[in-house]
């Protein structure tokens, strides 16, 4: 897909204009997408979570291109929070 696809022409959110704010988020893992085990990690409460880094980005982030290195294996919450949707832009706020 390219980036014109991911579009939002309504609030003028793109994949280039994405500062990736949603990659600071916690992410629970409740369902299996193959996420790689190295970006998995265990919360205080037993759950599994994506990993993050010690400055609170996720760890499958891509910080040159500010892409998902796991795209194809991203967690059902990131493939669910919509690019310009009301979490998005309160996110970027």
């Amino acid at each position: 897909m390219t980036v014109e696809e991911y579009s939002s022409p309504n609030n003028g959110v793109t994949c280039a204009t994405c500062r990736a704010n949603c990659c600071r988020l916690e992410v629970m893992l409740i369902t299996d997408t193959g996420v790689p085990e190295k970006y998995i990690a265990i919360d205080d409460w037993g759950g599994m979570t994506m990993a993050r880094l010690e400055d609170g980005w996720c760890a499958a982030l891509d910080r040159t291109t500010m892409l998902c290195t796991i795209y194809d294996k991203r967690p059902w919450i990131c493939r669910e929070f919509e690019m310009g949707g009301y979490e998005c832009l309160e996110e970027r706020t």
